[in-house]
């Protein structure tokens, strides 16, 4: 059976000690480990299996900085190794002066939403005070944690492994799209289908739904609501859809809906069916299962003050007519509840561009459908290096609702407890769709 490796590179200057963390990650001497600059001529390959995180393929490689043909060779190899890790492990030593090629490798890490862990080598324990000005030269650094090690010192591995588990996230972690679904049971997809919505095919939160209920040997049934009618109050929109769950014969077992209706959706289900959001489902399955982050978050919506600033991101960059959720609804919401807060907007790669991400109070996060775990996952990291919370519009808009709506859609998740988040009243005047 072929095995799926986390590939883990070692990145940094000539004489930094790459080849002696290679050799303390590996327990043996897998690279030659001499003072002379330019020892590792190309890049050296291990194959390993490290407890609790599987097996590995860890590259060292040649030192960046090298100033000769043979050098720019080198770097060449380098960034095309570069490309093809899950993890950066860049290692400096505090005790140089010209911080070029940190920049250099951790600017290209962050272009390609790489993970990237810093390793401080501390030749001498008098380098450690030298690390702030490294810091001050390297200012992409708030964004990635670090480490201290001694490389030649064995002892320091334990410490280093645990660093590397802690932070890292492999790309073989298993996640299920809908952890609540069961064999033979009936499973709503509510899908409005507003003017956004293209013709003939569903969005991919839909579409992905779909597949998965039925994979797993279950019965997906889809619904149009229609949400102007339903909010008009005109009562055959609620008739039509109460004769729709009845004709099952039995009662679904969970509902899921565009986020944008749940102002109606957390009122017209039952507790006897579960009910959640395609947007909280994405945003849950591309985040590798982070979803109580998203939710923790609003913690910071309940004490929004005038001047605070809010972020909506949005992962794409797709043609926003009518009532758009990021655009409209979400900000008419905030403006509403919360006046005087500050609102601006991120598409697609604007998130990764923006120099002001700390001076936001909150980020409410797309569901991340169209961009890959690799890349939404570079987003938490620079948000939670920074401290700076983050939440997502399915949840928003349910919090929006209620604390009742939010219990609803969070208890498929197992997500139960909201207690410790401020208290919100329904939303009223919502922007419509």
């Amino acid at each position: 059976m072929l095995v799926e490796r986390d590939h883990i590179g070692i990145f940094g200057k000539m004489n930094s000690g790459k080849s002696s963390v290679m050799n303390l990650l590996t327990q043996q001497v897998t690279s030659i480990v001499d003072a002379t600059p330019g020892t590792t001529a190309d890049t050296k390959i291990a194959l390993q299996e490290i407890h609790g995180l599987g097996p590995v393929k860890l590259f060292d490689t040649a030192g960046l900085d090298e100033a000769s043909g043979l050098g720019q060779k080198k770097r060449t190899k380098v960034f095309a190794d570069l490309k093809e890790c899950d993890l950066v492990l860049l290692v400096i030593d505090p005790e140089t002066d010209d911080f070029a090629t940190e920049n250099e490798i951790v600017d290209k890490a962050r272009e390609l939403d790489k993970q990237l862990l810093v390793i401080y080598n501390v030749f001498r324990p008098e380098a450690a005070e030298r690390i702030a000005v490294v810091e001050q030269q390297v200012p992409l650094l708030r964004f990635h944690q670090k480490t201290r090690v001694v490389a030649v010192d064995g002892q320091c591995r334990p410490a280093l492994l645990q660093f590397v588990l802690d932070h890292f996230v492999s790309k073989n972690t298993r996640m299920e799209l809908l952890p609540f679904v069961e064999r033979d049971a009936f499973y709503v997809l509510n899908i409005p289908m507003d003017d956004e919505t293209p013709p003939g095919r569903y969005l991919r939160p839909q579409a992905m739904a779909e597949e998965y209920i039925t994979r797993h040997w279950a019965w997906p049934v889809s619904y149009r609501m229609d949400l102007g009618k339903a909010r008009a109050g005109d009562a055959s929109e609620r008739k039509r859809f109460d004769s729709f769950l009845s004709g099952f014969g039995r009662r679904p077992k969970a509902i899921v809906t565009d986020s944008q209706a749940m102002d109606l959706m957390h009122a017209w289900t039952s507790d006897d069916i579960l009910l959640t959001t395609f947007s909280i489902m994405m945003i849950n399955y591309v985040s590798r299962g982070r979803l109580a982050a998203f939710v923790a978050g609003l913690e910071a919506a309940a004490t929004l003050r005038p001047g605070d600033k809010v972020l909506i991101a949005e992962a794409c960059n797709h043609s926003r007519i009518a009532e758009d959720i990021g655009t409209v609804q979400i900000p008419t919401f905030i403006r509403k509840r919360w006046p005087g807060v500050q609102i601006d907007h991120n598409f697609g790669r604007e998130f990764q561009e923006n120099e002001q991400l700390q001076s936001y109070k909150l980020v409410i996060h797309c569901g991340g459908c169209m961009i890959t775990a690799q890349k939404l996952l570079a987003r938490i990291r620079d948000l939670e290096s920074i401290g700076v919370p983050y939440t997502n519009y399915g949840i928003f808009l349910s919090y929006m609702q209620g604390p009742e709506a939010l219990r609803k859609v969070l208890r498929p998740w197992g997500i139960e407890s909201m207690g410790h988040i401020g208290p919100m009243g329904p939303a009223t005047g919502g922007a419509q769709s």
